[in-house]
């Protein structure tokens, strides 16, 4: 009886063992399972096989980005209103106005006190007109007392030898216009080579930074230009 239990377990073995065998040779070459594309891939092939059946629709699939609005982007006029920000501007102080003045000079005189960078004219009534003014630099400091001999407007401009010789760069002669100098007007002082005129250069006010000659706005020394006449007195202090 033993020996009939014994062969009957050996024969299931084997049994089980041919059968586990079989499978995996089935499975090891069963024919694989079909591969299956997306869309997106396999479209281009179809295009290809039926060219004029399908339309090509190209599709973005890169990731997106933020974009600035067009509201927020820099434009040609606010660049300027940054650059007008930056530009140098006159200081405040320099500004046109009317002082009180207790001087000895007759009404209708210019004073031009270079210390101060400012210029009055005196009125009728105790008061004066003040300007702001650019004076020369060191070196070229000078005070006296002058006449008005000739004015003009949009002057043109002729530098001295002297001045030439220092910044041989300059022009023997320049025509009179937004670009010269002496700006808009000028009012010569006697014989001299000094003037009271306009600047291109209106942050150069209260500064010394002239070769003599006193440096006004353009619309300060068109005011001033229209109060004064040919033999006004000018007192430089």
């Amino acid at each position: 009886m033993r020996h009939l239990f014994l062969s009957s377990c050996a024969v299931a073995l084997c049994l089980s063992w041919q059968v586990s065998t079989s499978a995996a040779s089935s499975v090891r070459y069963a024919a694989p399972p079909p591969v299956i594309l997306s869309p997106d891939q396999i479209e281009p092939w179809v295009m290809q096989l039926r060219p004029g059946q399908t339309r090509a629709r190209p599709v973005d699939r890169r990731p997106r980005v933020n974009r600035v609005s067009s509201v927020a982007r820099p434009t040609l006029e606010a660049s300027k209103k940054v650059t007008a920000q930056r530009r140098p501007t006159i200081d405040p102080r320099f500004l046109p106005t009317v002082v009180d003045y207790y001087g000895a000079e007759k009404p209708g005189t210019i004073v031009i006190n270079t210390n101060e960078r400012y210029l009055y004219l005196i009125n009728k009534d105790g008061t004066a007109r003040r300007y702001g003014v650019g004076v020369g630099r060191p070196g070229f400091q000078w005070a006296g007392t002058h006449r008005v001999s000739r004015k003009a407007e949009w002057p043109s401009w002729r530098p001295p030898e002297e001045m030439r010789a220092r910044q041989p760069g300059l022009p023997e002669f320049m025509e009179g216009g937004p670009r010269n100098p002496l700006g808009a007007r000028a009012l010569y002082l006697g014989s001299t080579l000094y003037r009271i005129h306009g600047s291109n250069e209106p942050w150069s006010i209260g500064h010394a930074v002239s070769s003599g000659c006193i440096r006004m706005r353009n619309e300060d020394v068109m005011d001033l230009y229209e109060r004064v006449g040919v033999g006004t007195s000018v007192v430089v202090i």
